[in-house]
């Protein structure tokens, strides 16, 4: 897959065929209609083109700080790449870019930069300035300009948008196998491995500490998980607490996770966690002590599942 950070610098050589969208999650509601993008792409002699936009329009139209993802852009565009698609555009969503009218939207964007000949569009899709145009209006540029219109039918968008909604709220709920079983694949955490207050090492179980600099991803309930993440090429399993460590008078945040049987240094160094299950609400502990033994009935928790798994 190609990866474009515009429509301006797409290659449009090839004719294309096209579907446009967030795909926030890519899961397996979108998984349907990227299958089918692809698999006509084969058969039409095009290539294959998802046009999504970052940041999210309700990020700059709205100045909407508390929206959440489920990916961040890069998670997005690391789960597109497995799906087959020839080319990914992501393109810059701007002010000026949302006050193109349709007219100006079609021919500039689907006709001259994407060099489209048919796509594929939910039947509700709106767009140009106000988003004032639909699919019927998409159809009737499609008469001018030579490319033909295919409507993603109610059942297949109502279930994408079903199933972001049950992925949103499970992970909400802490649900993770859940939401899982919707993702077609384990929700991650991308981020960076800094300094923490190292209280982990005190209580022998040292810790990982997670910085996700990107404020719109959508953070699981707090509590503790079971994870797992490839490093250096070698899968480790582990556990990782979302919380603030009451026990210890944490105020802020924190990701936190134990890998087993490992002994390296990742400060500094960029990973990805996937969640596989959860184990427990996070809770004050009346000692460290305490603390201490519930994190080892934790780790025997997570190595009887981890066990099961192998």
């Amino acid at each position: 897959m190609k990866r474009y950070t515009s429509a301006e610098t797409f290659n449009n050589t090839t004719p294309s065929i096209a579907t446009i969208g967030t795909f926030d999650g890519v899961h397996i509601g979108h998984s349907k209609i990227i299958a089918n993008l692809v698999e006509n792409a084969k058969k039409m002699g095009l290539q294959s083109v998802i046009l999504t936009f970052f940041p999210h329009p309700r990020m700059v139209l709205q100045k909407d700080a508390d929206i959440k993802l489920i990916n961040t852009i890069d998670e997005r565009i690391q789960i597109l790449e497995k799906t087959g698609l020839n080319s990914l555009i992501v393109h810059p969503f701007t002010k000026e870019f949302s006050r193109l009218t349709a007219k100006e939207y079609v021919e500039d964007m689907l006709v001259k930069k994407l060099n489209v000949r048919h796509v594929i569009i939910g039947y509700d899709h709106r767009f140009g300035r106000n988003r004032n145009s639909d699919i019927v209006d998409l159809a009737s540029f499609g008469i001018q300009h030579n490319f033909t219109v295919e409507k993603i039918s109610k059942q297949d968008i109502e279930d994408v948008t079903i199933s972001s909604t049950k992925i949103r709220q499970a992970l909400h709920d802490g649900e993770i196998e859940k939401a899982n079983k919707y993702l077609g694949y384990e929700f991650m955490l991308t981020g960076r491995i800094v300094k923490g207050k190292e209280i982990g090492r005190t209580l022998d179980f040292p810790t990982a500490n997670l910085h996700i600099k990107e404020e719109y991803k959508l953070i699981p309930k707090e509590g503790v998980y079971i994870v797992k993440s490839c490093i250096d090429n070698k899968t480790y399993y582990g556990m990782m607490n979302i919380g603030t460590n009451p026990t210890v008078d944490g105020k802020k945040q924190t990701i936190e996770t134990h890998f087993f049987d490992a002994s390296f240094n990742l400060y500094e160094k960029k990973v990805q966690i996937l969640l596989l299950k959860r184990i427990r609400d996070e809770k004050k502990f009346e000692s460290i002590e305490i603390l201490k033994n519930a994190m080892q009935q934790d780790e025997d928790t997570a190595r009887d599942y981890i066990n099961n798994l192998l």
